[in-house]
């Protein structure tokens, strides 16, 4: 009988990284600077100060998780596993929603921006050829995946670093403040907490990516280098984001200067570098918009075909299915691909309100899940350092994220819940009105994998299990 084909082993720790930055799209400081300044009173450093804080503590707690269950999953996998197959499903549920839509939103900013340069194309146009080459690099192998996705965040990050110092020479000259020594970007009169908070909860949306690493952990070429990672995208991804907040917020401190505030990258680069360098950055945007295209559809076809595998998702022989010589989840890809194809017709804004939702619920249990499995179920609470580990910081964790998730605004509020409603019914009909236990629907065949020996890396912040 032959073997069932796998995901194949391939990616180094800065190749993760590499699909972790590339799914934060480090341009959206500037795409969305407008929205978050004016939400903030202009203080875009401070939200994502408090935000890198936020997921600093979340991405400890996916270290501990992802050393303790060495495969793709991510939330879904460590709530299913540490606290029961139901809690499990719904926390997969609410975030594929998140996951589902965010290649979907690259899909939306690449059409906006083509539309933008050629308007007598038909939107359908672009964003057909721009998801079926997307899917095709994904279907292709992971390694083309990562490769894909590593050249076009190295172009983005160049324009970055181009808006940066071009920035800094208007700065020198008097533009906004006159100096980049200043606290101004980061607290002055007027400023409101409740505010800073709404803000974040606006810049978490950034900060997906650093999750979506752990889907990756069945094609790490060592599963211990994930935990790494995770803590490396978290850092450098949200020094981007405060590097080019702090630039873009010291030269604008308010938005007078803008004409369009929903989107403020074009006219940021107009006003710092011309219109040669407006062109230049855009392309750099685009960039972007595909390389967290190629790794978000990546990423989200995992966490549809763990749920596959595991016989939550049905048929279970089309989620679960791995082409044997490719050694790609197919069917998911593809599922994934005819989604984003609804990127023709909706607004940025209508899709990006449902995002966060998902997003916090999931980093909420993640901190809940350490508590659940060290504590509840391995009793690790008799020592200080215990405590301090696997009570303390999931604690904080969970608190900040949860405040987070209490400050969303309506609409985002409103679309999770409608989603989570249709997640309990599919359930419902999934296990025939609960007479049948989530448990049995599958077998998922990593449950050997679980208290698998790992040795500690920079990025754990607890004694190996």
């Amino acid at each position: 009988m032959a073997e069932t084909p796998t995901l194949k082993r391939s990616l180094g720790l800065w190749a993760i990284v590499a699909l972790g930055l590339g799914y934060m799209a480090p341009v959206t400081v500037f795409d969305t600077f407008g929205i978050v300044s004016g939400e903030t009173d202009g203080v875009v450093p401070m939200a994502y100060l408090v935000a890198i804080v936020v997921m600093l503590f979340t991405a400890i707690s996916y270290g501990k998780m992802v050393s303790v269950f060495p495969t793709a999953g991510s939330a879904y996998t460590y709530t299913r596993k540490t606290m029961s197959p139901t809690v499990g499903f719904l926390v997969g549920w609410v975030a594929l929603m998140d996951y589902l839509l965010l290649p979907l939103v690259n899909a939306v900013i690449v059409r906006i921006y083509m539309e933008g340069f050629f308007p007598e194309v038909p939107g359908a146009v672009w964003v057909i050829g721009f998801v079926a080459l997307i899917t095709a690099l994904n279907i292709r192998s992971i390694k083309s995946t990562s490769r894909t996705n590593l050249v076009m965040l190295m172009i983005a990050l160049i324009g970055i670093a181009a808006f940066l110092v071009l920035a800094a020479v208007q700065i020198s000259n008097g533009l906004g403040e006159g100096t980049l020594l200043t606290t101004q970007p980061l607290w002055h009169d007027g400023v409101q907490m409740n505010a800073v908070l709404a803000g974040t909860t606006v810049v978490a949306f950034s900060f997906i990516g650093f999750d979506a690493v752990t889907m990756y952990t069945e094609e790490a070429k060592d599963p211990r280098l994930v935990p790494k990672a995770i803590a490396l995208t978290v850092l450098i991804g949200g020094g981007i984001f405060f590097l080019g907040a702090w630039f873009a917020q010291v030269a604008f401190p308010t938005l007078e200067a803008f004409q369009v505030t929903d989107d403020t990258l074009p006219e940021l680069a107009l006003f710092v570098g011309g219109t040669v360098f407006q062109a230049l950055f855009v392309a750099a945007a685009l960039a972007a918009a595909i390389a967290s295209a190629v790794s978000s559809q990546a990423s989200v076809s995992r966490l549809l075909y763990v749920m596959g595998r595991n016989g939550v998702l049905a048929p279970k022989r089309l989620f679960s299915y791995v082409h044997p010589k490719l050694r790609t989840p197919v069917f998911t890809t593809l599922l994934v691909g005819v989604v984003c194809l609804a990127a023709i017709a909706p607004s940025l804004e209508l899709i990006s309100s449902m995002i966060n939702f998902g997003a916090l619920i999931a980093f909420t249990f993640v901190n809940l899940s350490v508590i659940a499995y060290f504590v509840v179920r391995k009793r690790r609470y008799h020592t200080a350092k215990d405590v301090f580990s696997f009570i303390v910081l999931p604690l904080i964790g969970a608190a900040t994220t949860g405040l987070l998730w209490v400050n969303l605004h309506a609409d985002a509020l409103i679309a999770g819940a409608v989603w989570l409603g249709i997640g309990v019914i599919y359930l419902i009909f999934l296990t025939r009105g609960f007479r049948k236990p989530v448990a049995s629907l599958g077998i998922d065949e990593t449950d050997d994998l679980e208290d698998e020996p790992m040795e500690p890396t920079a990025a754990q912040a607890a004694p190996r299990e």
